[in-house]
C-alpha cells in the first residue's frame, strides 16, 4: 500500500470497525491521529497504543502535523455527520477523504482477502474463521467487527501471512469497495432498509458483493440464503449448512440431504454447556467429533463457513480442531456473563448478545433453549433505530414471544430521529408472552426487585453498558442462597 500517506487521520476513530484500522497503521509505523464523540475504553487503549485522539469536533484541535494534504490521510466513517466541522475543515482544504470501506478495500487488494458479509452471522465467523487461521504457521492479518476474546482485540496482524480476514458490512454497500479472494454470505435477511429502501434493493447489494471476488477466487454461502451471484470466470461457487440441516439429516428428512450444501455438519452432539458435531466437505473431507468453544446451535453453521474458509486458505484438520475448541468468541456475541454453577451465581445465568435482527433474537432464544432446558428465560430487549423497528416489528414481535418474559426499554435511536407513532410498544404491544416496558434508566431498579433463572439482555445498541451493574445486582440477590 505505497499510496498511504505517512500520516492517517480518522474520523469516528472509536468505532469498532474503525479501531482495527487505527491499530493496523500503528503496527505499519505510520504516524495516526483521529476525533470521535465520547471516550471510551476503547480510545483509551488506541490512545495508550499510540494514536493521538481528542473528542471535540473542533478543527482547530487537529494536530499541526496532520495539518498538510499531501502528506495525510483522511479517513472517515459513515456514522459521522457530513455537518462534522472537523470532516467539513477536512473537505475545504484539499485533503483526500475516504470512508473506512475503501481503505479495507486498498487491503484486501494487497492481500488475499476472506471478506465475509450477511445480515447476521458474519462478526463470529470471521473471528472464528481468523482464530482458525492463527493456528496456522503463518497466521493471518484480521480486521474484525467485534473484540475477539482469546485475544482481547479486533486486529491480528502477520508478515508472514498473505490473508486478511475482513468483516464485510453491508451497510451504506460498504462491502463493494471490497475485492475478496474467499467471501463467505451467511444471511440476506433483509435489513437496513432506511439505506436500501426495499428488500429487492438489499439482495441486489449481495449480488454485486459476488461480482467483486477475483478470479481464481472462492464465494462459500450458506444454503438458506437468497442470493443471486454474478461471479467472475474461474470462482469457485460452494455452498454450506449447519444445524438445521443436520438436525433434519438425523431425523432421516429427504430435506436435508438438498439442504446440506458442498461442507455440512453432522452428528451434533449436545451435552450441558457443550456441544459437538463432525465437519464434512468436498473430496470426502471429515472431521469428527469437533467441540465448539462457545457452545451455540447457531455457531454450528458459522463454523462451518469459517472451518471451509480457512481450509480453503490453507488450514489444515488439526487447526481447525483447535482452533475452534478454543476459540471463546467476539465480546457481546453470546457472551455469558454467568453460568449459573459458581456458588456466587445462586444457579443465576446471565448472557448478553448483539442479536438486533428478528432471526438473531429468535436463534440466541432457541439456543439458550437448547443449552439450559426446563429454566425460566427472561429477556430484556432494546431496540435499536426507529426504522427497524418500524419494519420488522411483527417479526421481533413473534421472535421474542418465545421467551418466558420480556423486559423492553426505549428505542436506542443511533444515527437517526424518531419517527413518529414508532416506539417500544410498536413492538410490546405485539409480544404474547408476559411483557414489562422499563426506561434503560430503571432496569437495575427493576432487577434488583425480580428473581431471574436466566436473564439474557440483547441488542446493538448500549444495554451491554449495564452488564457490569446488572451481573453484581444478581449476585448480591445471590450471597444468601450461597451462603455468606
Amino acid at each position: 500500500m505505497n499510496n498511504i500517506p505517512e500520516n492517517i487521520f480518522f474520523v469516528g476513530a472509536g468505532g469498532i470497525g474503525m479501531a482495527n484500522l487505527v491499530r493496523y497503521f500503528i503496527s505499519c509505523n505510520r504516524n495516526v491521529a483521529g476525533y470521535d464523540r465520547t471516550p471510551s475504553p476503547l480510545t483509551e487503549a488506541l490512545r495508550a497504543e499510540g494514536a493521538d485522539l481528542f473528542f471535540n469536533d473542533v478543527a482547530s484541535l487537529i494536530p499541526e502535523s496532520f495539518r498538510n494534504p499531501d502528506t495525510t490521510l483522511v479517513v472517515y466513517t459513515p456514522a459521522v455527520p457530513d455537518s462534522s466541522e472537523i470532516l467539513t475543515w477536512f473537505r475545504s482544504n484539499g485533503f483526500r477523504v475516504i470512508k473506512r470501506a475503501a481503505l479495507l478495500g486498498e487491503i484486501t487488494r494487497s492481500l488475499k482477502g476472506i471478506c465475509v458479509a450477511g445480515s447476521h452471522g458474519k462478526t463470529s465467523t470471521t473471528c472464528m474463521t481468523a482464530w482458525i487461521l492463527a493456528q496456522t504457521r503463518n497466521a493471518c492479518n484480521a480486521f474484525l467487527g467485534g473484540i475477539l476474546r482469546n485475544t482481547c482485540s479486533n486486529l491480528m496482524v502477520s508478515s508472514l501471512s498473505d490473508y486478511a480476514v475482513i468483516e464485510a458490512d453491508e451497510y451504506d454497500r460498504s462491502f463493494h469497495q471490497l475485492s475478496p479472494f474467499i467471501a463467505v454470505v451467511t444471511s440476506t435477511d433483509p435489513d437496513h432498509l432506511d439505506i436500501y429502501g426495499d428488500a429487492e434493493h438489499y439482495l441486489e447489494a449481495f449480488s454485486i458483493f459476488t461480482s467483486l471476488i477475483r478470479p481464481g477466487g472462492y464465494l462459500l454461502s450458506h444454503t438458506g440464503v437468497q442470493l443471486s451471484p454474478q461471479l467472475q470466470e474461474g470462482v469457485t461457487h460452494f455452498t454450506y449448512s449447519g444445524y438445521r440441516a443436520a438436525e433434519l439429516l438425523a431425523a432421516g428428512n429427504p430435506e436435508g440431504e438438498r439442504m446440506k450444501g458442498d461442507w455440512w455438519a453432522s452428528d451434533t452432539v449436545f451435552q450441558p454447556g457443550r456441544l459437538f458435531f463432525t465437519l464434512n466437505g468436498p473430496d470426502g473431507l471429515r472431521i469428527e467429533n469437533i467441540e465448539l468453544g462457545v457452545p451455540v446451535e447457531i455457531n454450528i453453521d458459522n463454523a462451518v463457513a469459517a472451518a471451509a474458509a480457512a481450509i480453503l486458505a490453507g488450514a489444515d484438520n488439526e487447526a481447525v480442531r483447535t482452533g475452534l475448541s478454543s476459540f471463546r468468541g467476539a465480546r457481546r456475541r453470546f457472551e455469558i456473563w454467568m453460568r449459573g454453577d459458581a456458588p456466587e451465581d445462586g444457579g443465576q445465568v446471565l448472557i448478553d448478545d448483539y442479536a438486533h435482527s428478528p432471526n438473531e433474537v429468535e436463534a440466541s432464544i432457541r439456543s439458550v433453549r437448547k443449552l439450559y432446558p426446563g429454566k425460566k428465560l427472561t429477556v430484556i430487549f432494546q431496540p435499536h433505530l426507529y426504522s427497524r423497528t418500524r419494519d420488522f416489528a411483527p417479526q421481533f414481535a413473534q421472535a421474542l414471544s418465545k421467551a418466558d418474559d420480556v423486559i423492553m426499554p426505549e428505542i436506542y435511536p443511533a444515527r437517526e430521529l424518531p419517527i413518529p407513532g414508532i416506539s417500544s410498544y410498536t413492538i410490546l404491544d405485539e409480544i404474547t408472552t408476559s411483557k414489562t416496558y422499563c426506561e434503560r434508566k430503571d432496569l437495575p431498579n427493576l432487577i434488583k426487585n425480580r428473581n431471574f433463572e436466566i436473564l439474557m439482555t440483547l441488542g446493538a445498541a448500549d444495554i451491554d453498558l449495564l452488564l457490569p451493574e446488572i451481573k453484581n445486582l444478581l449476585q448480591q440477590k445471590a450471597l444468601p442462597s450461597a451462603g455468606y
